[in-house]
Order: C-alpha cells, then structure tokens, then sequence
C-alpha cells in the first residue's frame, strides 16, 4: 500500500519542535513500512511559517508571492528535519517539484513545499496524481472538519464524511498566504477532478495507525 500524508507543520513544531510527537511518529511510520508498505510524507510550515511572515509584514511591504517564499522555505526545514530523523528509511534527496519524474528506492520518501500559489497540500495532491495514489492523510491541528470554526464558536459540529463539493464551500475557492484550513481550496478543486480520497484528523497518532490500517478512525473522510 502506498499513501501520501500532509503533515502539518503545528503539529511538528507548535512553538518549539515537538520531539515526543515526532519520536512517536517516526515509530509508528517505520512499523507500518517494514509491514511492506510504503508513504511519501510532506511536510508544512505551520506557526513558523505564519511568524515569519508576520514579522515580515511588520517591517516593509510584502507581496503576496514573497510571504508564499517565506512559507515555502519553512516547509522546507521542516522536510529536512523529517529526512534527517528517518534517516536511511528514507530517500536521501527533499522532493520539492512534486511535478518531475520520481524514482522511489526507499519505502519513505519527504516532500516540501514547491513554488507560490498554494500549499504543501496542494503538491501532496499533484504527488498523488504522479504517482497514482489514491490516498492522502491530512493530519492538522484539528480532529477533523468541522460546519464552523470550532476555535470560535462553541457550537461547532463535527462532520464525519464530505463530497469535495461541500468541502470547496466551506475553505473557499481563494488561496492566501498562510491560509489555515482544513485542506487547501486549491488542493481541493483539483483532488475533487481526480477523485481522490483525503482523511483528515489530528494529532492523535493511535487514531493516525487505525486510519493507516483501514480500521475506523476519529475524523472526516472526503471523497
């Protein structure tokens, strides 16, 4: 089985790196590829990437373009950190093009963000259409996609399954820098075209092993 997984970038370092989380997610990664499978995980950029744009903004003018870089490079050192902690389980070279011709000799490989315009999301997804993988796990901040908010309003319903229809009505058609969503408005419209599946759930890796294992899970499946 091959899957790719969107890592978010809070969850590898909410505000310093994370490495109880990691350690543990590197774990059960290696656990589930020496059973034969294999995962391309792509990295975000998170709250370091949303400081650094922030301090950016504070200072002069910034292009839309030029805090999508800043983004970019953050997800870029999150990758690398991936890579070093895998270590020889995963192919020694950051895919930052998801659109080029990939050779996948290891059973991990670690992906970054690509170029302006959308996030890590969105080439997870050109990944997928690459390689012809089916399956992304979009694991963020949050348990699952929620009708609102959930951070603001108390209210907020969980959704446990979503056509892509209903899911680009609720993050929108429009990419910004440092967008928080559930999944990128971009990514959305083109996962919807080739019809792929998306899990998305958060943080809680014995509920990352079940839905890695096809057993049921805490969170929203999009198809």
């Amino acid at each position: 089985m091959d899957v790719i997984i969107s890592l978010g970038g809070s969850l590898i370092v909410p505000e310093e790196v994370d490495t109880i989380f990691l350690k543990k997610f590197y774990d059960t990664m290696i656990e589930f590829t020496k059973k034969g499978n294999r995962a391309i995980i792509i990295a975000g950029g998170g709250k370091t990437c949303r400081k650094y744009q922030a301090a950016a903004e504070k200072i002069v003018s910034v292009s839309q373009e030029e805090l999508d870089w800043i983004g970019i490079a953050t997800t870029r050192l999150n990758a690398q950190l991936l890579r070093t902690i895998f270590a020889d389980a995963a192919d020694h070279v950051v895919i930052k093009n998801p659109t080029n011709k990939i050779t996948w000799k290891k059973s991990i490989l670690i992906g970054a963000g690509w170029k302006p315009g959308c996030s890590t999301d969105y080439d997870a997804v050109l990944l997928a259409k690459n390689l012809n993988i089916k399956t992304i796990i979009n694991m963020t901040n949050i348990d699952q996609v929620y009708d609102k908010d959930p951070k603001k309003f108390k209210d907020a319903k969980p959704i446990e399954h979503l056509s892509w229809d209903d899911m680009q009505k609720i993050v929108g058609t429009k990419w910004s820098p440092g967008l928080n969503a559930p999944f990128d408005p971009v990514a959305t419209k083109l996962s919807s075209s080739l019809g792929l599946k998306v899990l998305i759930l958060g943080k809680d890796l014995n509920n990352f092993k079940k839905a890695l294992n096809n057993k049921e899970f805490k969170g929203t499946i999009i198809n």
